[in-house]
């Protein structure tokens, strides 16, 4: 008895905690808080707040609303997006799983097709304006091949189609690279096993693809959506340099307002209405996908 009791008497010393996390994310919380939410709540401000009296209001965004170039600026962003993201969806995952069958040269296949990740929005644009003007590189082929005697004006606001499809086609060069890494990273944690357990009870490659590799890729997929319909919104220094206003975006309106009007109020107006529609645009992937899940688990 008298032991139990001395042992139930001594305190028992606090567990330690790992500060080793914490100090692991910090960096990253840092960077976030600084270059993410520190400008969007900024942003938010601005957009609804008076310059001069500080007061709250709507005005910049009725100025928004009243702009000559506030409704070309979202249909062509929704349009450029609509386009964009899914062939960018499906070719990524194309690739993904050509890279993840591990055929022989699959690794420098795999360099080749993300060398564009590495290039920025402006020089991509560059590279693909000296392939579309009129002495660029696609005349100089047509014409050596003879199938153009004269050159042809592929980017005119004549051809607005032309222009859009330049402007998707430079895209899908660009990002599709992104799309690529998430879905290949991935297909690389879903254990061989299923696909081996598929092919024992006689399903196809298409039926596993289809019933197997997509379900269990979904998480994936999701994550590949939402970023890259994000950064669609966002995507601006590729239609300047291809179309320059004759397609007008919101980012490049908000752009345009911030530095040739001089007015950062209606600017930060253009950028809310940007975070909104890739909030909203996020909360549908959210809610159809997991729908799916639900349908799929039931």
């Amino acid at each position: 008895m008298a032991v139990a009791e001395a042992e139930l008497g001594q305190v028992q010393p606090r567990a330690r905690i790992n500060w080793t996390p914490y100090l692991l994310v910090l960096p990253t919380l840092v960077y976030l808080g600084l270059f993410f939410v520190y400008p969007m709540v900024q942003a938010l401000w601005l957009s609804h707040t008076d310059p001069r009296s500080g007061a709250l209001t709507l005005a910049h965004f009725q100025r928004m609303g009243g702009d000559l170039y506030f409704r070309q600026a979202i249909r062509y962003s929704i349009l450029i997006t609509a386009l964009a993201v899914p062939i960018q969806v499906a070719l990524g995952l194309v690739i993904a799983l050509l890279v993840n069958s591990r055929f022989r040269g699959h690794s420098l296949f795999l360099y080749v097709t993300a060398i564009p990740i590495g290039i920025s929005d402006l020089a991509a644009g560059l590279i693909w304006l000296s392939i579309f003007t009129e002495r660029g590189y696609l005349n100089a082929f047509l014409g050596a091949a003879g199938l153009a005697a004269d050159p042809i004006t592929f980017l005119t606001y004549e051809h607005t189609a032309w222009l859009v499809g330049a402007i998707v086609l430079t895209e899908v060069w660009r990002a599709t690279a992104i799309v690529m890494l998430i879905l290949l990273a991935g297909l690389q944690l879903i254990p061989k096993d299923y696909a081996e357990t598929a092919s024992v009870f006689g399903a196809g490659r298409w039926q596993t693809l289809w019933h197997v590799t997509l379900p269990l890729l979904r998480p994936s997929l999701q994550t590949a959506l939402i970023i890259r319909t994000i950064l669609a919104f966002q995507l601006f220094a590729t239609v300047v340099t291809l179309a320059g206003r004759q397609i007008p975006v919101l980012a490049g309106e908000a752009y345009f307002w911030y530095s040739l009007y001089r007015s950062p109020n209606v600017a930060s107006a253009y950028a809310a209405l940007i975070l909104v529609l890739s909030a909203s645009i996020t909360l549908i992937y959210l809610r159809a996908l997991r729908q799916q899940e639900v349908e799929a688990t039931a």
